[in-house]
């Protein structure tokens, strides 16, 4: 009978722990991966759901101003139009069709104001307000002119909703930014808003821009 080495023994002792604990180490390293980037994909979940609205995906109001303030830095000689928007009569959506009803309406403007920007930013800053911040190589009346129509009019198309094709109309406000004036400039789109929603009795919906300031450029 051949007795084996104890060196041998000790060596080949060795050398298995040696792989058992590279395994066990890989494992763990594995393990740590994983954990690295389920906790990265819940903080970028978190971060989104922060700075996004739930129901459309828009950046919300905080965010809005946040990307907005970038934009003011960086406009690599654009001008920015400001845009104010708000649903006609969606109390009376909500009341008639249910809010399922509404937050359909709300979820297919968000979606046609985001393809009309384009990459422009767009936000809903609550309820059935939504605003946005335009690039332009001009501040043409012209080509303000058919933005707002052009809005307006893919706004106003029909949104089918099961058995129900509904129609809703938005008053739009705009507004050119002046000196970096973001809040003065969305102050005005808004006052054009609503003087776009009252010549619009609240039914039929306009769509306005601020001349008095247009006519000083």
């Amino acid at each position: 009978m051949v007795v084996p080495d104890p060196l041998t023994v000790a060596s080949g002792i060795c050398a298995a722990g040696a792989l058992l604990s590279s395994w066990q180490l890989g494992r763990r390293a594995v393990r740590a991966e994983a954990e690295i980037g389920r906790l990265q994909a819940e903080l970028t979940a978190e971060r989104h759901a922060a700075s996004h609205d739930p129901l459309t995906g828009l950046p919300n109001r905080r965010a809005f101003y946040r990307l907005a303030a970038t934009l003011l830095t960086d406009r690599s000689g654009c001008h920015l139009i400001a845009v104010v928007l708000d649903i006609d009569d969606f109390k009376q959506i909500n009341d008639r069709y249910g809010h399922a009803a509404g937050d359909q309406v709300l979820v297919s403007v968000a979606e046609r104001l985001a393809t009309f920007a384009g990459d422009n930013l767009v936000a809903r800053l609550g309820g059935d307000e939504f605003a946005g911040l335009l690039t332009s190589p001009t501040l043409d009346r012209r080509w303000i002119d058919h933005a707002t129509r052009r809005l307006y009019d893919m706004l106003a198309a029909p949104i089918p909703m099961g058995a129900v094709t509904l129609r809703v109309t938005a008053s739009v406000g705009l507004a050119p930014v002046q000196d970096s004036q973001l809040t003065e400039a969305l102050n005005r789109a808004d006052a054009a808003m609503y003087e776009a929603k009252a010549l619009g009795s609240g039914r039929t919906g306009r769509a306005l821009h601020d001349t008095a300031y247009l006519a000083e450029c």
